[in-house]
């Protein structure tokens, strides 16, 4: 495991991190902090024995370097990314048919906590990044996948290749999501163990990843503009497999 240390900010992310069993070290809040999301919050923090403090807002204000936080920042002791190979191989021990994310040059970390909600409301279980050039985890990138990255799987790999040649042999079928493909993605059976591509708004996924894809395929577009934020992108194609087992 590779830890980092770190402050995440707002009260259901700083929550769900908490239920996770997240170590954490510290939780500061604003002074004056009350409403029920605030008691729910300090009423885990007190079964589970969590230092808290209340400090001036204006603390937080310089730890959340001007972002959003609600009030409420922890120090967590790590942020913890998966090792590739235990996360494939645990998926499939407990999942029939798993899901992974691979994402190809998004680098912003609000796209990659976007994804992680979205890939852990649709029951996918892993998501993994390059080490060069991908985005990191931080306290913006918890804050926006609603502390869903704190509960999915998220590896950093050295070459993304070297895992989709791993996948491949755990009887995965690659999906890569491009707008340069004929096929629309509703046309592609992904009721089975299937990764998803997804890549960069500027660059999309490269060439060398599309040549080791199963099956390319794009999302229909009716309006003028060509592309999605790659994080509502990823969000279509993850539902489309959800919509696909339901109707197994």
């Amino acid at each position: 495991m590779e830890n980092r240390t770190q402050y995440i900010f707002g009260i259901h992310p700083v929550l769900e991190a908490i239920r996770s069993g997240k170590a954490i070290d510290k939780i500061l809040f604003k002074k004056g902090m009350d409403g029920l999301a605030f008691r729910e919050l300090m009423e885990e923090i007190k079964n589970r024995g969590i230092v808290f403090q209340f400090v001036p807002i204006e603390k937080l204000n310089r730890l959340s370097k001007g972002g959003s936080h609600q009030g409420v920042a922890a120090f967590l002791a790590t942020i913890d990314y998966c090792d590739f190979e235990e996360s494939v191989n645990r998926a499939c021990a407990t999942c029939e048919n798993p899901v992974f994310v691979l994402l190809d040059g998004v680098s912003d970390v609000r796209n990659l906590g976007a994804i992680a909600r979205s890939a852990e409301c649709a029951g996918a279980n892993g998501i993994v990044v390059p080490a060069k050039g991908g985005a990191a985890i931080n306290a913006e990138a918890v804050k926006a996948s609603a502390g869903a990255l704190l509960r999915i799987d998220t590896s950093r790999v050295a070459n993304l290749r070297l895992a989709v040649f791993y996948l491949k042999q755990n009887g995965f079928k690659i999906v890569a999501a491009t707008e340069k493909s004929e096929m629309p993605i509703y046309g592609v059976d992904m009721k089975g163990p299937v990764a998803i591509i997804m890549g960069s708004e500027q660059k999309g996924i490269s060439q060398s990843l599309l040549a080791l894809a199963d099956d390319c395929a794009k999302i229909p577009m009716a309006g003028e503009i060509s592309s999605l934020n790659v994080s509502a992108a990823t969000s279509i194609v993850l539902f489309e497999i959800v919509r696909q087992r339901y109707r197994m």
